[in-house]
């Protein structure tokens, strides 16, 4: 393996450990033990815990070791942290604060987006859409997820607006987390793809209103879906 690949892989295994509640908060446990638990050296389990620092998930003392920081220190929109967060014991909880926070964003992006989005942003959208289609009907679920998430990513770019361009990693390890734990129906409604192509219709039309209300009726099939998947 790699070095690259080990610290990857270390770097996993312990931010699940953190993010799970494998290592609660305020736990402190010293790097010769995290060397011991993955077999690596200590330069690797530095190189992982200085990762973990920068999200706000640890804290790094020498002659102290590694202590986990308290949850509202973390940083939450990291796409890394939704990601061990989606693959831990609180998911379910992960994914509804999630889906309440698109939407917050994404009606606002496509409102945004039908007055910003540039000619190539927009055929972008549509191209998304016809892919999402093709593979929805074949039941292709990993082509179909990266159609997806281009089609909300250049939905958040074309918002013109930054901070909301922003949330695109978010929003793709949530699509990412549905498909990867088996929350999505083994072919996409049809429905659920008509209202991604009404999105891409009213951008293109310059349609605010239809915009954002089809936006709208995207994040409510996405709650219901998972409502279904928790009964």
């Amino acid at each position: 393996m790699s070095k690259e690949s080990l610290h990857g892989d270390v770097l996993d295994q312990l931010g699940l450990l953190v993010t799970g509640g494998g290592l609660e908060p305020g736990h402190t446990v010293l790097t010769e033990e995290l060397v011991a638990r993955f077999g690596v050296s200590r330069t690797v389990v530095r190189e992982a815990v200085r990762v973990l620092e920068s999200m706000g998930l640890v804290t790094s003392r020498r002659r102290v070791g590694v202590t986990v920081a308290p949850r509202e220190h973390w940083q939450v929109h990291d796409p890394r942290v939704i990601r061990w967060r989606l693959d831990g014991p609180d998911r379910e909880e992960q994914l509804r604060t999630l889906t309440e926070l698109r939407g917050g964003v994404e009606p606002v992006a496509a409102r945004l987006a039908a007055t910003h989005a540039t000619p190539q942003q927009c055929g972008e959208l549509a191209r998304a859409v016809m892919d999402m289609a093709v593979h929805g009907r074949s039941g292709e679920l990993g082509p179909y997820l990266e159609a997806d998430v281009r089609f909300h990513s250049t939905l958040l770019a074309a918002s013109g607006n930054e901070m909301l361009a922003a949330f695109s990693g978010m929003v793709a390890e949530v699509l990412a987390g549905r498909t990867r734990h088996d929350l999505m129906p083994s072919r996409p409604k049809p429905a659920a793809i008509r209202l991604h192509a009404d999105v891409a219709e009213a951008v293109q039309a310059g349609d605010q209103a239809a915009a954002e209300a089809a936006m709208r009726g995207i994040l409510a099939e996405v709650d219901e879906a998972m409502q279904h998947a928790a009964d």
